[in-house]
């Protein structure tokens, strides 16, 4: 076997560590996907030390930190279950395409990754026209609200950008995951800007955007989405965005009056480009548990150089 002792977290512990977080073990495929290009060479032999020294376990086709089979019948039925899910996200996406000022339509999420949990839902990563964001994203969650009971199984609108602000401000692990796996609905053109200008994911998963071509369909602009547009693109209509986006920030305050701010800010970023919400700040857990994860397994790569 040609692999040695690695000096440092290997970009395959880390790939498995962030997933671990998710209970979402990886196949020898995916590894290789979100691994260092450098590590594919020998990517086999690194594996196979990986398990010889109990670092990581191989569980009937996946690799996983955790001696557990209950984490490969969920991700087997997870997988199942997503593709039930991929007819509704094309079909929602379609209609999300036809709202007024809306550009792109990616998919995020679980879904993006091909799986999908027991209480999941389908995540949109929205792009619109600037300074029509928010009435873009009012209309879509007034349909919400009226036409689908509020439920957000086949339609969680969380979050919106404007295609002139294409650039993630917040760069880390998660916000690189959810970039390079985004799903691309509506608006491929779109996508491929937008993948240039986040290149600073390359830091996390190099070449992995290059990868990423799954299908996506174009939508045009019926009559009436044309018609409103329109009618919006007059003066009264970035009062109108105004009033939508500090009445939404309002509400926002007074629902989650607790949360610090730099983690509100982070959590349900509102401005006149950039619409998200995600109240529990799922993020600031991931990465908490992804910290976690990689430094516990630093003290055993530590204690397997000691012995060495």
């Amino acid at each position: 076997m040609n692999c040695t002792i690695p000096s440092d977290m290997s970009s395959v512990l880390k790939a498995l560590a962030y997933f671990d977080v998710f209970n979402f073990p990886l196949s020898r495929r995916e590894i290789e996907q979100f691994a260092d290009p450098s590590t594919r060479l020998n990517l086999d032999d690194e594996l196979h030390w990986l398990v010889e020294a109990k670092l990581i376990f191989f569980l009937d086709g996946y690799y996983a930190l955790r001696d557990d089979m209950t984490l490969v019948r969920k991700r087997v039925a997870g997988d199942h279950r997503a593709k039930s899910y991929i007819e509704q996200a094309f079909k929602k996406s379609r209609l999300i395409a036809k709202f007024p000022y809306v550009r792109g339509v990616f998919i995020s999420g679980s879904l993006s990754k091909g799986t999908m949990t027991e209480d999941g839902d389908i995540d949109y990563f929205i792009v619109t026209a600037p300074n029509r964001l928010w009435i873009a994203r009012t209309l879509l969650i007034a349909y919400k609200k009226v036409f689908l009971l509020n439920s957000r199984k086949y339609f969680c609108i969380n979050y919106l950008i404007d295609d002139e602000t294409l650039e993630i401000q917040h760069k880390n692990r998660f916000t690189a995951t959810e970039l390079v796996t985004l799903w691309p609905i509506v608006n491929r053109v779109l996508y491929q800007d937008l993948v240039k200008e986040n290149s600073w994911v390359d830091s996390f998963y190099p070449e992995y955007f290059e990868g990423n071509d799954r299908g996506s369909m174009d939508v045009k602009s019926g009559f009436l989405k044309k018609t409103l547009e329109s009618i919006l693109d007059l003066k009264w209509g970035d009062v109108l965005d105004d009033f939508f986006m500090k009445l939404t920030l309002s509400r926002w305050r007074k629902k989650f009056p607790h949360m610090e701010k730099d983690d509100f800010d982070v959590a349900l970023k509102t401005t006149k480009r950039v619409s998200k919400h995600h109240p529990s700040h799922f993020q600031k857990k991931v990465l908490e548990g992804y910290t976690h994860r990689i430094s516990d397994l630093e003290l055993k790569m530590n204690e397997i150089q000691s012995v060495a």
